[in-house]
């Protein structure tokens, strides 16, 4: 490419950003001028006169014109880009009401962040639309299911079966080197610069049947969406494991126990109600009464930590529940959306008692689930994630 290429490059590229107005740039031809009046229809210059740059907010309210639109993003834009413009509709023009039409259901790229906008509007949807929102929202599911269950499973049924020692390890494989140099450092023969394992520490095979209870308690919060969905999807795959017993509670300031559900994501994800208060303390006091073995139980709190109920009880609870030996996981996020909000004080209050709270993306959770499996100290595994 040489220099007027790029130079005409450069300045295509900054009026599409800045539109029609841009300083730069001369006419557009061809499916540059339907690309940019999809952003001029999303990001026009209506504030230009009060002063803001570049493009705002001036889509119009008609059904009609925005599934038209939708359709246009999708011819002009790659998805990834298309669920970004979808959610800054969503978010600047509130446009939430149109997706109450069916045909509006059929025009959107689906994803996460759509299926989380459903969800919050699951209780005003009028029936025509619902069959349309569930097919959407099954897609979503199933793509998700696809991309992390045999990795979840995989990892999860490894740490399992590496959580029970053995002095007899039946393969090469099965041995934990690292134990084993540590148990036969007095076995150390400096003239051969070497160890001479007398005991061979490595990992059993658990037999058939629960291994493991796993309770799931999430958030309903507007702000825990997208972990929501996330969330709802790794049960169903954890429930379809035979070594795990995993139980699904939702909560604001009532509590839900969705574990009946578990078997189809969907069905979970309908029985949510997002938005409203929370009450945490109310949440941790269900699931403490579905841990009958502390000791073979991980509890995974999925919440921004705003709590709306008694915050001394809440932390009380946890220590309790960590004391009596269950694997204590607290998830300020599970989601891609990077930096979640949440209450800064309980999350340092529960550090402080030796329960990290941290947000985890979906690609890293089954390796989460398989270091509180094993009992490995999950700071020592957060730290170890912020490092790679």
């Amino acid at each position: 490419m040489n220099a007027a290429d790029t130079k005409d490059e450069r300045e295509r590229r900054w009026r599409l950003v800045l539109g029609r107005e841009a300083p730069c740039g001369s006419g557009l031809s061809g499916a540059d001028q339907g690309m940019d009046a999809a952003l001029e229809a999303l990001y026009n210059r209506g504030d230009a006169g009060r002063g803001g740059g570049g493009r705002s907010a001036g889509l119009g309210g008609s059904a009609p014109r925005v599934a038209r639109w939708l359709g246009d993003i999708r011819e002009y834009f790659p998805s990834t880009v298309v669920q970004v413009m979808q959610k800054d509709a969503m978010e600047r023009l509130g446009l939430h009401q149109l997706l109450l039409e069916p045909e509006m259901m059929e025009a959107v790229e689906p994803d996460v962040h759509l299926v989380g906008t459903l969800l919050s509007l699951n209780r005003v949807m009028p029936d025509k639309a619902r069959e349309s929102a569930r097919s959407l929202v099954r897609k979503v599911v199933e793509d998700l299911e696809r991309r992390v269950a045999q990795k979840t499973r995989s990892l999860v049924q490894g740490a399992i079966d590496r959580s029970v020692r053995t002095h007899r390890p039946r393969r090469v494989s099965d041995i934990d080197w690292n134990a084993t140099i540590r148990r036969n450092l007095a076995h150390y023969l400096p003239e051969h610069n070497t160890i001479v394992p007398q005991t061979l520490v490595g990992y059993g095979r658990r037999n058939q049947g629960v291994h493991k209870d796993v309770v799931l308690a999430i958030d309903q919060s507007g702000s825990m969406a997208s972990s929501v969905v996330y969330a709802s999807v790794f049960g169903a795959v954890l429930a379809s494991m035979k070594t795990l017993r995993t139980s699904l509670v939702v909560f604001d300031t009532a509590v839900v126990d969705l574990t009946e559900q578990l078997t189809d994501p969907v069905e979970v994800l309908f029985g949510t109600q997002l938005g409203g208060g929370t009450h945490i303390n109310k949440a941790i006091a269900y699931c403490q009464g579905l841990i009958e073995r502390p000791d073979d139980s991980i509890f995974v709190l999925i919440s921004d930590l705003y709590e709306g109920g008694v915050r001394a009880e809440m932390l009380r609870r946890i220590a309790s529940m960590q004391a009596a030996g269950v694997q204590v996981v607290v998830l300020l996020a599970l989601s891609d959306e990077g930096a979640p909000f949440y209450d800064r004080e309980n999350a340092s209050a529960l550090a402080e008692m030796g329960v990290p709270a941290f947000a985890c993306t979906p690609d890293v959770f089954p390796e989460l689930m398989a270091a509180a499996i094993q009992g490995q100290p999950l700071t020592a595994w957060v730290d170890k994630q912020k490092d790679a």
